[in-house]
């Protein structure tokens, strides 16, 4: 499933989503919440949601494994962490659905997570949690000789 929001449309019409099912946040201009609530949303009846961001190519197969490997019966959510910093891919189990629906603004769901007990897993031997919002993040992710990412671990 992918979540669109303000550039819907022209997102549709550039990207590849064949076999996605394609959700869109009308009211993308809330903040990251309102994706957050519409995804969540969408796969209401799913014991957990895996939540990626897109501008993070670099996070592997690994990472994801490792996330849902350490979903337990005990918590809530799972968190990849870089160096010991929160990032993405999150888990979040249907316990806190409900609580996802009321999320407002442009924060998501950390605080929520810290507050209901989101269980870490360090993922930076896996993968760079680089963000890559420009033409030249990608070019600089691409390296001179390659256009594949590298991928440590």
């Amino acid at each position: 499933m992918v979540v669109l929001g303000a550039a819907a449309d022209r997102v549709r019409a550039g990207a590849r989503l064949e076999g996605a099912e394609v959700v869109v946040a009308e009211d993308w201009s809330e903040g990251i919440s309102a994706s957050l609530r519409a995804g969540v949303a969408a796969v209401a009846d799913s014991d957990a949601v895996l939540i990626m961001l897109a501008d993070q190519p670099l996070i592997t197969p690994q990472v994801i494994v490792a996330v849902v490997d350490r979903s337990t019966a005990r918590v809530p959510a799972v968190r990849a962490t870089f160096d010991g910093r929160p990032g993405h891919p999150v888990l979040i189990k249907r316990e806190l659905f409900a609580e996802v629906a009321t999320l407002r603004g442009d924060a998501g769901a950390r605080d929520m997570l810290e507050r209901r007990g989101v269980a870490g897993v360090e993922c930076g031997h896996l993968a760079s949690a680089h963000d890559v919002d420009t033409r030249a993040d990608l070019e600089a992710i691409a390296g001179p000789t390659t256009s594949e990412p590298e991928v440590r671990g």
